[in-house]
């Protein structure tokens, strides 16, 4: 066994993360056989509706101060930021919670879906514990503590399953949907801010509030091109839930749902796995080399050993797969994961080698990117509704996100090269 263990830090590092992330996968995996005989395809699309809401205002929650942490050198600095965006957190959720209540009947009818109006109340205390969950989980990180990240993920999935499932036996299906993942990521948080609480303690309490404007300042970059840039990234994935609501149903949204959950978050968590451990390593390249070439090529060749032989099996056979772990009912939601495999192949091999934008200040060009991708995503949907085929719209946006994600992965690769 000690001869399968990686040499490397780094391979154990990433080791580390991807045994807590593989089996924080495996039990939300494990039990959506389960879950797709509770709920209706319906139910996921309201679940669907309320997630892709509180994703985009998790977009914003801290300023995207959060991907700034790992940058400072000293861990002062670096505790100031992270100040600065719990602080971001408590005010963006303090007025989306002035919103709701202003505005709750017109947001319910502009989404389409009247049963989202009662659940609109819990989104700004998803986007407070999203936000402090990304700036702890940042500092965690910075601190190289990765079987603190991987055992909190796990923590997470376990409690939103847990829930899910028994609010399904107890006969609340669409409540326990939403209350399962809201109280997965209040528990996983609450525990990341007692962990971390013990580290920063003896730096408490902080002095000279003025440090913090100043370092806001020197990392203005973050806020002023990545929250466009990722609000970008996200509305192109979760607008299809609100957009399918409009055109087609709440079932077809819950369809994609099911997708985007049993192949996207999976494939997505795992890369950001990758990425944690790869972001540090490559910063370090950086600081020491002027550049991380040699690095990029590696964790390029390591990421298509691993993607290429399940997605080509996904390609040919998801539709079974589906049909034979979730039900016959959810045998759309096969076609759609096979139309949809080589997109989420790409976005794999893309997702953790796109840090290096960060790392090279080039989050301009990240954001003028990210906004082709969001005008591909409602091209899409524009020729479905035009035509009237959903298929249409699938499969439009596959090949419109496969091509950039191809983008990403070679402009990386030019920046990791240096100057």
């Amino acid at each position: 066994m000690n001869r399968l263990k990686p040499k490397s830090e780094f391979g154990r590092n990433v080791l580390t993360l991807m045994t807590g992330t593989t089996i924080a996968q495996a039990i939300p995996i494990a039990v959506s056989p389960i879950l797709t005989r509770i709920y209706t395809p319906e139910d996921f699309g309201l679940f669907a509706l309320y997630m892709s809401i509180a994703s985009i205002g998790a977009v914003i929650a801290t300023g995207r101060y959060d991907l700034a942490l790992m940058l400072p050198k000293k861990d002062e600095d670096a505790l100031w930021l992270l100040t600065a965006s719990g602080i971001i957190s408590f005010g963006i959720s303090l007025f989306s919670l002035i919103i709701v209540f202003l505005f709750n009947d017109q947001i319910t009818t502009l989404l389409g879906n009247p049963n989202i109006s009662d659940w609109l109340y819990f989104i700004p205390l998803s986007i407070l514990f999203s936000g402090l969950y990304q700036s702890l989980n940042s500092w965690a990180n910075r601190k190289k503590a990765y079987k603190t990240m991987s055992n909190n993920r796990m923590t997470q999935s376990t409690i939103t399953a847990g829930v899910n499932v028994g609010a399904g036996f107890g006969h609340l299906p669409i409540s326990g949907l939403i209350v399962g993942g809201v109280s997965g990521l209040l528990v996983s948080t609450l525990l990341l801010a007692r962990k971390t609480y013990r580290e920063i303690r003896h730096y408490l309490p902080l002095k000279g509030w003025l440090k913090m404007k100043i370092l806001m300042k020197k990392y203005i970059n973050f806020p002023k091109y990545d929250i466009a840039a990722t609000l970008s990234n996200v509305m192109s994935y979760q607008i299809t839930y609100v957009l399918f609501n409009s055109i087609s149903s709440g079932a077809t949204a819950g369809h994609y749902y099911l997708v985007q959950k049993v192949l996207g978050l999976p494939t997505s968590i795992v890369a950001a796995s990758i990425q944690q451990v790869f972001k540090e390593k490559a910063i370090s390249d950086f600081n020491v080399f002027g550049n991380a070439k040699v690095l990029y090529i590696n964790i390029l060749k390591k990421l298509l050993f691993l993607a290429v032989p399940p997605f080509l099996f996904l390609f040919f056979y998801a539709q079974e797969i589906f049909v034979l772990f979730f039900g016959q009912n959810w045998a759309i939601a096969g076609h759609y994961a096979q139309i949809l495999t080589p997109m989420f192949f790409l976005q794999f091999i893309a997702s953790p080698l796109s840090y290096i934008l960060y790392i090279t200040k080039s989050q301009r060009l990240n954001l003028y990117t990210q906004i082709i991708m969001l005008l591909s995503v409602l091209g899409s949907f524009a020729c479905g509704y035009l035509f009237n085929n959903i298929d249409l719209v699938i499969i439009l946006i596959s090949l419109s996100m496969s091509f950039i994600y191809l983008f990403y992965i070679l402009i990386s690769y030019i920046k990791s090269k240096g100057t």
